[in-house]
């Protein structure tokens, strides 16, 4: 099991914003900020559900091969809420809402492209 995964960030406060506005529809919140402005210099955020940061953004060198992240939601209108707020937050279309049966036949997802390139994922595994 997972714990927690983090991801460095260009511009730490476009996708501060970008993150806070896409996670909302499936529940996430801003937790935790920091920043050590100074001796190794880390500005940091954690998002997540019940009090648990378990996403995590820094300000630092991206990685050229971009990552993909899929968040689980709980319907698949939240899917689709999901993908309609990290559009307006200035996310790139990269698959909209759908069915994906080449993976299973109930797997509902969306995907963007947050500021980074990263492929950021809702998915929703149950019948509708």
């Amino acid at each position: 099991m997972i714990d927690h995964t983090g991801i460095n960030v260009s511009d730490f406060g476009s996708s501060r914003k970008f993150y806070i506005n896409s996670l909302s529809p499936l529940g996430y919140q801003l937790l935790h900020e920091f920043d050590t402005d100074g001796a190794g210099s880390v500005t940091g955020a954690g998002f997540g559900v019940d009090g648990k940061p378990d996403f995590w953004i820094f300000q630092g060198e991206v990685n050229t091969s971009r990552l993909h992240i899929a968040f689980r939601a709980e319907t698949r209108a939240m899917v689709e809420a999901f993908y309609n707020a990290a559009l307006k937050a200035g996310g790139q279309d990269n698959g909209a809402p759908g069915l994906r049966p080449h993976y299973h036949p109930n797997y509902y997802g969306a995907f963007v492209l947050d500021p980074n390139g990263h492929n950021i994922e809702a998915v929703c595994h149950t019948p509708d």
